[in-house]
């Protein structure tokens, strides 16, 4: 068996997420397709992290095997994108090469980056519509960054994931919060190994109450030791996601 490993980027607007569904376009769904039509059989994509409805990703990676060597690793990216195109998805692979058996795109993670990106005037942007979360009120960045600093380390998160979330452990390392902001752009990324589902967009959620001064900054503490997802924050829109790096 040959394994090669994919770049990805799409815009996850029009998409049901990542992960293949019956009940609309997927970005896993649509490669797939892709690789069916150059390799004439089914191929499963194996992805380093599944992103929600309406999530974005500059750097998604995702591994497939192959029985045979068919066709030289650069030149199958640019096929995927040939089939992508002609179906109008908003996805392209940036790259294509084959990897070691020992390579896995999920399990061989050491750290993933998210961005999330806040639109943050007065007045709201159509250029920008399903690419940031639009906050028009004033937001103390100072206040997030020392409410961030609680969170880095090893805690239970339990305050910080969807109801619905089914992982068993509860309990995440953050390595690094770093908030931003440029003009009328903030900017938060979030780094460590893994998260459960929702946690990064309950913890922008939460960062931006205490911006606009609706949550104290120490309180963050409380709701963390509480374990409790009502204290928590808002769910911040799908649209302000980016996974942006995967780093192995």
């Amino acid at each position: 068996m040959f394994r090669i490993k994919l770049i990805i980027e799409y815009d996850g607007s029009n998409y049901v997420g990542w992960q293949r569904q019956e009940n609309g376009k997927s970005v896993q769904g649509e490669i797939e397709s892709s690789l069916k039509k150059i390799f004439k059989e089914n191929i499963e994509l194996i992805v380093a992290g599944r992103t929600d409805a309406g999530v974005h990703a500059f750097g998604q990676v995702a591994h497939f095997d192959l029985k045979n060597k068919k066709i030289d690793d650069n030149k199958i990216h640019k096929a995927i994108n040939f089939f992508l195109k002609k179906n109008n998805n908003s996805i392209t692979v940036l790259s294509s090469k084959y990897v070691s058996q020992s390579f896995h795109s999920r399990f061989s993670v050491k750290k993933k980056i998210y961005l999330y990106k806040i639109h943050n005037r007065e007045t709201n942007s159509h250029l920008l519509s399903k690419r940031v979360w639009f906050i028009p009120q004033t937001v103390v960045i100072a206040k997030m960054r020392r409410a961030a600093k609680i969170l880095i380390g090893k805690h239970d998160f339990s305050a910080f994931r969807s109801t619905n979330c089914q992982a068993k452990i509860t309990s995440r390392s953050i390595d690094k919060i770093i908030i931003s902001k440029k003009n009328d752009c903030i900017e938060i990324r979030v780094e460590g190994k893994s998260f459960m589902h929702n946690q990064v967009r309950i913890i922008v959620g939460t960062l931006i109450k205490v911006g606009i001064n609706k949550l104290n900054e120490l309180s963050v503490k409380e709701i963390l030791n509480s374990r409790d997802r009502k204290r928590a924050g808002p769910t911040a829109p799908a649209e302000g996601l980016y996974l942006e790096k995967i780093i192995y």
